[in-house]
């Protein structure tokens, strides 16, 4: 009987042993999207899924956890075990939703480590033809010369519409009226309609809306002109003073819970570089109007830090809060 049971143990430490050595992933990865489907982040994500499913050898499913700006998401992938199954794609909020709220249930740079700034993609500054202006510095005099008269859509407070409008405010030293929706796709419909004169959408999103004459396109929010609309300039070309500094570039991150191995960290962002430089979703993301970048995690730590010290300044200046 004792040499049953001997045996019986022999067996049981070989199978463990050999579940212990099985390679990362052994089953299903889940990206958490912490905004609805179809915004810049739920793209990112989707587009990117198949690749990394293809290149992991297993299923990745992309699970839309939306509400407060993104914290509802944020927490969840917060307090998932440190393991790699539970990712979380984000993009601004994650960094400013800390200076918004005045309560926080997690903390970016305590609760999660990065593991690649995956792309970014310019927003454009658009007005419903009803407001009077052709350029951004027509638009600064009529906001100087009428001060609340205008105002800008938003998809809801901290998020990237709000963002770049405060920005504007802070910069040019005027007051451009912050109204906020439930999404983008009800700050859309409302400027499309004239109810809101400003927006802020993603700069694909505003071509087929500028062709048909439904909206202008002013100024795009990078540095310097996007490639996909190249006849729109850049905010900061627009000889306003204070706006020559303007540079607003939305990106997407994505992390992982704290903790989590970096044997694990190492071959996540491989495989996600991997995924982001293919030829089908390098592609895919360019049609949108965004750049790949597929950092390293420490190129994206160090991003993470620098959006930190940048967006605290401007919040705190602003007074701005999400409550």
């Amino acid at each position: 009987m004792p040499i049953l049971k001997q045996l019986v143990m022999c067996v049981l430490l070989a199978v463990a042993a050999t579940a212990s050595a099985q390679p990362f992933p052994t089953k299903p990865i889940r990206i958490i999207a912490p905004f609805p489907p179809g915004g810049s982040v739920d793209f990112t994500a989707r587009v990117v899924a198949p690749k990394l499913a293809e290149s992991l050898g297993q299923q990745v499913v992309i699970d839309n956890r939306s509400g407060a700006s993104g914290n509802i998401g944020s927490e969840l992938a917060a307090r998932a075990a440190p393991d790699g199954y539970t990712l979380l794609a984000n993009t601004l909020p994650y960094v400013t939703n800390g200076f918004l709220y005045s309560r926080m249930a997690y903390d970016v740079t305590r609760d999660f480590v990065p593991l690649s700034v995956l792309a970014s993609s310019p927003a454009m500054l658009v007005v419903h033809p009803s407001v009077p202006v052709k350029s951004v510095r027509e638009l600064v005099q009529l906001a100087k010369n009428k001060p609340g008269m205008l105002s800008y859509a938003s998809s809801g407070p901290g998020s990237n519409h709000h963002i770049a409008g405060e920005l504007i405010n802070y910069l040019a030293k005027v007051e451009i009226v912050h109204i906020h929706f439930k999404g983008g796709g009800p700050a859309a419909v409302a400027n499309l309609s004239g109810e809101v004169g400003l927006n802020w959408p993603n700069v694909m999103q505003a071509v087929p809306f500028i062709k048909t004459g439904r909206i202008r396109g002013l100024g795009v929010t990078s540095a310097k002109r996007s490639k996909a609309t190249p006849d729109v300039p850049a905010i900061a070309e627009s000889g306003v003073a204070g706006l020559e500094g303007y540079d607003f570039t939305p990106w997407q991150i994505m992390a992982a819970p704290a903790g989590t191995p970096a044997t694990i960290v190492a071959l996540l962002n491989e495989h996600l570089v991997k995924a982001m430089r293919s030829p089908e979703v390098a592609d895919r993301m360019a049609r949108d109007g965004a750049d790949v970048i597929a950092s390293s995690p420490e190129q994206a730590a160090k991003h993470v830090q620098s959006e930190l010290d940048k967006w605290r300044r401007v919040i705190k200046e602003r007074g701005m809060r999400a409550e």
